[in-house]
């Protein structure tokens, strides 16, 4: 690839060159167009940006948990013929979408054990850090 060809130089992102003042006291150098303000401290939201509190996040997720229940409604409905299963010596017959729930509901519950699991490792683990950390700064 050539590098120095008229395309890479216009495709190219300009290099911000520092300029600096001709002595310490002189005032600093008027904007330039071609080089954008540097940003000197927090950004301030625009006044139509919405600041999102817990209860609107909550009725987000009621929401969206409302509409899953629906799909879930509709897939137990359409699939209503029934089945044999067969599940570790047992052997039954259900519909399929209650099947269906069953396996997800199992899944979710395997996920959320495991979640549980992980996140009292990591409190066992905060909890130790901080005690020898206390320990430590008392020793003198």
């Amino acid at each position: 690839m050539r590098r120095n060809t008229p395309r890479s130089r216009v495709l190219s992102t300009p290099r911000r060159v520092r300029h600096r003042r001709a002595h310490p006291g002189a005032p600093p150098e008027p904007p330039r167009p071609d080089i954008p303000p540097k940003n000197q401290g927090r950004t301030t939201p625009s006044p139509s940006a919405l600041a999102t509190t817990r209860a609107a996040a909550a009725w987000f997720a009621t929401a969206v948990a409302l509409v899953l229940l629906v799909l879930l409604i509709i897939l137990i409905l359409q699939n209503q013929d029934v089945v044999k299963l067969h599940y570790l010596g047992f052997t039954g017959s259900v519909p399929l979408g209650t099947a269906l729930f069953t396996a997800a509901v199992a899944g979710a519950a395997v996920v959320a054990i495991v979640g549980v699991v992980r996140l009292t490792q990591l409190r066992v683990t905060a909890r130790r850090v901080r005690r020898l950390q206390a320990e430590h700064e008392n020793k003198p």
